[in-house]
């Protein structure tokens, strides 16, 4: 019984820390990211922020900021959203 009690106790005081603390990790705004271990071809990018301009491309969507658009070698486009 004093086992259970113990227990009890210690779940009640986790529970009680997290919600002082903010509930989650995502309140503290650490979380990972994984990005792909791969490179497009791009020629240039561009994005909505500085409207026709060419910009350094990036290698892939994961390194590039949203939304923008690699424009790749060959003449094809990826949407980064």
């Amino acid at each position: 019984m004093a086992g259970n009690m113990k227990s009890l106790a210690m779940v009640l005081l986790i529970v009680y820390g997290m919600a002082l603390l903010g509930g989650t990790h995502k309140s503290y705004g650490a979380v990972a990211k994984a990005c792909p271990l791969y490179c497009l071809d791009v020629k240039y990018m561009t994005c909505n922020s500085s409207g026709t301009e060419k910009l350094t491309g990036r290698c892939n969507c994961c390194l590039a900021p949203k939304p923008c658009t690699l424009h790749l070698v060959g003449g094809s486009e990826v949407h980064c959203n």
